[in-house]
């Protein structure tokens, strides 16, 4: 597998309630990398709305702010469902290294989202290691990735405004 982390790169990490506890080994685990983290919140496991968090650091992506970020909640689902709302946003809900790997490989995920409460940090730590140090191969899935963004005259054009 190629390298493509890098080192000193920004990455916003986020989660609700529910991810926080692994949310914060990640974020010490991506510091002793060399990445800077930007920690979004939430700072504790008191009960919180994920879109509060998935808005923030999907919109920093969307706007090439930070090339990519992690968003963690109970099942991944809520968070990806927040982030895939943005433009140039891929958030990819990844439960086992093989998944985030391909999650790079064929649709060059952005976003890496973890399911909190069905991966261990054992298990937490090798998804973030896959995606972190998996390249986009291009070549075929360019094309698939590009067809993911439709400006509305596309929309219009096909006869489907979504």
């Amino acid at each position: 597998m190629v390298d493509v982390a890098k080192p000193g790169e920004r990455i916003p990490i986020a989660s609700d309630h529910a991810g926080f506890e692994l949310k914060e080994r990640l974020r010490l685990a991506l510091a002793e990398m060399g990445y800077e983290v930007e920690d979004i919140g939430t700072h504790s496991t008191a009960s919180t709305d994920y879109p509060d968090y998935a808005h923030p650091l999907a919109q920093e992506v969307s706007e090439g702010q930070a090339a990519r970020g992690v968003l963690l909640c109970g099942t991944g689902l809520g968070m990806s469902y927040v982030a895939n709302r943005y433009p140039g946003v891929r958030a990819a809900v990844a439960w086992n290294p093989d998944v985030a790997a391909l999650a790079r490989k064929h649709n060059d995920a952005n976003v890496l989202v973890l399911p909190a409460r069905f991966v261990s940090d054992e298990d937490a730590l090798a998804i973030l290691q896959a995606w972190l140090t998996t390249p986009f191969e291009g070549g075929r899935h360019q094309g698939r990735v590009a067809k993911i963004e439709r400006d509305e005259s596309e929309a219009d054009a096909s006869g489907s405004t979504t």
